[in-house]
Order: C-alpha cells, then structure tokens, then sequence
C-alpha cells in the first residue's frame, strides 16, 4: 500500500501554529462533554442491576438505546453544522447535553432511567459533530492531519480516564447519585466554555448540490465506515462489561479503574508517538498498526483468563485504539471535499457509533447466554476480521478516493 503525500508537504509550514488558543478551547470542551459521559459508563450495567434488578439481556437494551438515538441524530448533525452558524450550533447542543443529565438524577424505574438515557443520546451525538467540525475549522491546513490526532488525545484521555475517577468514587462512597451530579456539574462546565470558542467565518461554495444524500452520510467513504464499524463493535463491549466481567469472572472488584488507568496510558502514548506520521500523511500505516495491536489486545482479553492479561490487554488496547482511530478520521476528512467536514465528522460518528450499538447488545445478549468470557472472545474475532478487512480492502480504498488538498 502506498503512504506518500498526493500534491502536499510532508512538514508544516515554517511558522504555522498548532496550538491557538480557540484549538485549545475547543479541546478542553471535547475532554469534558467525554468525561461527564464516560465518568457514569462502565458503572451503569453495575447500577441497573443493583437499583432495578435488570438482567443482562434487558442491561444491555437499555444501554444500547443513546446509540440508536446518536445514530439517528448524527447524519442531520453532519448536515446542520455544514449549514449553520457552527458557534451557535455548538452551544445549543452542548446546553442540552448539560441539562439531559438532570434525568438520571430524577430517573426512578427502569422505564424513565431508559428514556432519559436513549434522549441523552441525540445531544451527545449532536454535539460531537459540532464540536470535532469546530476543531477542524481552527487548525491550519497545514498541520490539520497532526492537529486532529492530537485533538483526539482529549476524547481519548477522557473516555479512559472517567470511568477509573467514577469507579473509584463509587468504591469510596457507594453512591450513585453523587455520580450523576459530578457528571451534571461537569458538562456545564463544557457548556460554558463552547460559549467562549471563537471560530472563523467560512467561505460560500458555489454551485453545491441543494440536496444530496451527502449532505447526511460521506458516501466516498463508505468502506472506512463498514471498516471502523467492527472497531465500534470491539469497544463497545470493552467499555461497558469490562466492570461487571472482571467482578464476575475474575473476581476483580477494584481494578477496573487500574485498567482504565492503563488503557489511558496506551492512549496517550500512541497519539503522542503517532502525531509525526499523520503529519507525513501515513494515515494507512498508522491504521495498520493499530488494528494489528488492539486485536493482540482483545485476543488476551478473550483468550487467557488472568489478571495480567486483562491488565496487558488494557494497555495494547489503548495502544492500539491511539493509533487506529486518529487514522480513520483523518482518511474520513481525506476522502471529502472541504465543505463536507460536519459529513465527515458525523460519518465515522455513525458508523463507530452502529459497532458500539451492536456490541453492547450483542455482548449482553452473548454473556446472558454463554457467559462473559464467550463474548470477549466474540470481540476478538470481530476485531481480527476488521484487522483483515482494512489490510486486504479498506487501505487501497482509501488511497484511491484520496483527495488532493
């Protein structure tokens, strides 16, 4: 496969900045709107069973329903940052995101808990469009490829980093309200600080189709979408059962937040050390890698029931989720023109989001039936099937349908 820039400089100009100040705003918004979310994910399976009993199968229908709903709102989220005033899109979305948490607080039977859970998603799904867009609009041209890999660092850091603060407050004080209004206090946070990012005016494209299918879904990418769907799949499962896996087949009850800690880790690491090869335009190569490291990862989870491996498995994981993901978007936003960046952000959102969807349903529905260990060795199998698929198909997909810049 070939990895060398089309019609480009594999360094940044002299002189261009990275870090300004509105691509810092944007990032500390992105890092909290995840953490307010993540801090409460890997407790909720543990919460519906403790506070309403609910049984795996039902656990996993309720967690599923703010993925449908993100995945319902994502393609009109595409479509309304590409359309309108992005700033005032961005803080619309995020002030509902803020005040959907408010629910959960009030949610007293299974029933209201699910409803408010499922309308948390349009928000969220809304406003990680809005503000990923946001964050391609301040970067310089130059240095988008290695400023988006960075960007990620702030999801990223944060999808690791709330679960083990959440666990961990749990562990010390049993009590899942406080929780909530944690989460609460923190999207407001974000939302105060969107109201602040200041994001340049955007030039009119002349001659753009009034509708297009594109204007909802980035239909050049179709493959990048099927491919990061197994992905989606993979860390869906990861992320929400890893909690109750470990208390139930490994008799870990506080480590989970240690392997949050370490997937973290992975994380960090990867997008730092990655950051110089999205710089040169090796999206493919960094992809490469990444599903190859995360699928020796999900294979020790899945495969070898130990405590080391579990702890092993979260740093690989990380390491390779560090470099993967960066990658994709990045090949999302090569393969679209440049007014389609709100299509691009929400594409690879849909289809990471329709893995995550079909993994938290199917692992719940796998574990009630089988057992965890079964589904974790399930996600192995999915994550070695996108390993061959990207290797074999996507990554000269990509390469065709590459635009020049």
């Amino acid at each position: 496969m070939s990895d060398s820039i089309k019609n480009g400089s594999t360094s940044p100009a002299p002189g261009v900045k990275l870090w300004n100040r509105e691509y810092i705003k944007v990032m500390i918004c992105n890092f909290l709107l995840f953490f307010a979310f993540y801090l409460l994910t890997p407790l909720l399976p543990l919460y519906l069973d403790e506070q309403f009993e609910a049984d795996k199968d039902t656990i996993g229908i309720v967690l599923s329903g703010y993925v449908i709903a993100t995945l319902l709102i994502r393609p009109f989220s595409g479509f309304v940052v590409d359309t309108f005033n992005r700033k005032k899109v961005l803080t619309i979305c995020f002030l509902f995101f803020f005040l959907c948490f408010t629910g959960y607080i009030g949610a007293g039977t299974l029933l209201m808990f699910a409803i408010v859970r499922t309308f948390h998603g349009i928000p969220f799904g809304a406003t990680t469009v809005a503000n990923s867009t946001a964050a391609i609009d301040v970067l310089p041209s130059e240095r988008r490829n290695e400023g988006l890999g960075y960007y990620g660092l702030s999801n990223n850091i944060a999808m690791a980093v709330a679960p083990s603060a959440g666990i961990y407050i749990y562990h010390a004080t049993s009590n899942f309200t406080l929780l909530f209004w944690l989460s609460l206090i923190i999207a407001f946070a974000g939302f105060l600080f969107s109201t602040s990012v200041m994001l340049p005016m955007r030039e009119k494209v002349e001659g753009k189709p009034k509708f297009s299918l594109d204007h909802f879904f980035l239909g050049r990418g179709w493959l990048l979408a099927v491919n990061i769907c197994f992905f989606g799949l993979c860390w869906g499962v990861m992320s929400n059962y890893v909690a109750i896996y470990g208390k139930e087949e490994l008799n870990i009850t506080d480590g989970t937040g240690f392997f949050f800690m370490l997937l973290s880790t992975g994380l960090v690491i990867s997008r730092l050390f990655g950051a110089k090869s999205l710089r040169a335009g090796r999206m493919t190569r960094n992809a490469t890698v990444g599903v190859l490291i995360s699928l020796v990862g999900y294979s020790l989870f899945g495969f070898v029931a130990q405590p080391w491996a579990y702890y092993t498995a979260a740093f690989l994981i990380g390491i390779g989720n560090g470099q993967m993901y960066p990658a994709f978007l990045n090949m999302f936003v090569g393969v679209a023109r440049h007014d389609q960046r709100g299509t691009a952000n929400s594409s690879i959102l849909i289809s990471w989001d329709l893995g995550m969807g079909i993994g938290i349903v199917l692992g719940g529905f796998i574990a009630e039936q089988i057992g965890f260990t079964a589904a974790f060795r399930f996600v192995a199998l999915m994550q070695g099937a996108g390993a061959m698929l990207f290797i074999l198909a996507t990554a000269a997909f990509f390469e065709r349908r590459r635009l020049t810049r």
